[in-house]
């Protein structure tokens, strides 16, 4: 499961200024054009080639839901990547971005205090240098734990630890997560 990923992702979609094209037929000529070859877009989607000439000539209207799913997916994943390119450098350089999670949050404190994970719901808003992080790390393909470790080191700085002036001993662990999402 990807969630910090996928939640940076559909935070990226939310800067599109255009909608992704709506029929089968539209979204296979946008990936042909992206990918140049219907023998790519062919294994891309995991269809024949035959299959991909038919979707771009309209022969073929309606595919099937897998096949729809995993067209659509494409599609948004290369849609608009200059604009999506913008929005991140804007975020990773002035703006910085914001967490809203509702996770279990346990501690590793000094002796005498609560370490017990809880559930927490917590919106905070992240400086440039973590969004930098993050995106290079995504873009990098970082595992979800490397990226989960980005995030809950971003929220211990400044949601525990309120930017080093309280509880500098204490390490944060960011698990069990319910939903996470990013806006930036």
């Amino acid at each position: 499961m990807s969630d910090i990923s996928d939640s940076l992702t559909r935070a990226d979609e939310q800067h599109f200024t255009r909608p992704i094209p709506k029929s089968a037929g539209a979204q296979m000529r946008y990936l042909l054009k992206q990918l140049k070859s219907t023998k790519t877009v062919a294994a891309t989607l995991n269809i024949s080639q035959r299959t991909v000439e038919r979707y771009v000539k309209n022969e073929i209207k309606q595919p099937k839901p897998a096949l729809a799913s995993r067209l659509e997916a494409e599609v948004r994943r290369r849609w608009q990547p200059l604009v999506r390119k913008r929005a991140r450098d804007k975020a990773a350089r002035t703006t910085g971005l914001v967490i809203e999670t509702r996770a279990r949050f346990g501690f590793t404190a000094a002796p005498g205090t609560t370490d017990d994970g809880r559930m927490r719901r917590i919106t905070q808003h992240l400086p440039p240098e973590y969004a930098s992080r993050l995106f290079a790390a995504q873009e990098a393909g970082a595992t979800e734990s490397q990226l989960r470790h980005i995030a809950a080191e971003g929220l211990q700085e400044l949601y525990f630890k309120d930017n080093g002036a309280r509880a500098t001993s204490l390490l944060v662990e960011f698990t069990d997560i319910d939903y996470v999402d990013f806006a930036f």
